[in-house]
């Protein structure tokens, strides 16, 4: 019996081991930072990858081309379809028309000749002979593309002129060219102030 107690108590020697050391139980205010610090670094990253798409899609912005250029540019590729007064008359009536709703915000190309003429009447924007211009224009504009009139090249130059002539009239004071005009204009008043003294 003496056997068994000895093999028993040779067991229980191994058996034992050295105390654990205490288990740290993470406060929940480390947790709290871990994950504000995760979300920062998320939101750095998100930021980052929306300026990098931003610079990527951005393109340029080209200013738009001024409404007498574009008109004026029109105008002069109707000049090719002068051996043909339909084409040649459509194109550079809708192009006037375009401009001046462009230019002056008239509603043009959605209106009759009359309809537009009518509305042009009681606008102070253009003067009374630009006024009466543009209803000869339209007029003869009409004639060929409603009445069959066949014009030869010089009407058909003439109508082109008359056009140009209005654009030209009405096309916007560029500023540099405003400041020259004002600039002359003070020496001119100053020329006419010394030759009275």
């Amino acid at each position: 019996m003496a056997t068994n107690q000895t093999t028993s108590v040779v067991t229980n020697a191994n058996d034992i081991r050295d105390i654990k050391p205490p288990v740290e139980i993470p406060s929940g205010w480390e947790w709290l930072w871990w994950t504000l610090a995760g979300l920062a670094l998320a939101a750095v990253l998100y930021a980052l990858w929306r300026y990098w798409r931003k610079r990527q899609l951005q393109v340029p912005v080209v200013p738009p081309v001024p409404a007498h250029i574009r008109a004026k540019q029109r105008l002069q590729e109707a000049l090719a379809l002068l051996g043909q007064p339909k084409p040649f008359c459509i194109l550079v009536s809708d192009t006037l028309r375009q401009y001046l709703e462009q230019r002056f915000e008239f509603h043009a190309p959605e209106r009759t000749t009359e309809e537009f003429l009518h509305e042009l009447r009681s606008t102070d924007r253009l003067t009374r002979d630009q006024k009466d211009s543009l209803g000869d224009f339209l007029q003869r504009c009409d004639l060929v593309k409603f009445a069959r009139f066949e014009p030869g090249e010089p009407e058909l130059r003439d109508l082109h002129g008359a056009a140009l002539r209005l654009v030209e009239e009405t096309e916007p004071i560029e500023p540099k060219a405003e400041a020259a005009n004002a600039q002359s204009t003070t020496e001119l008043n100053l020329e006419i102030l010394d030759r009275k003294s």
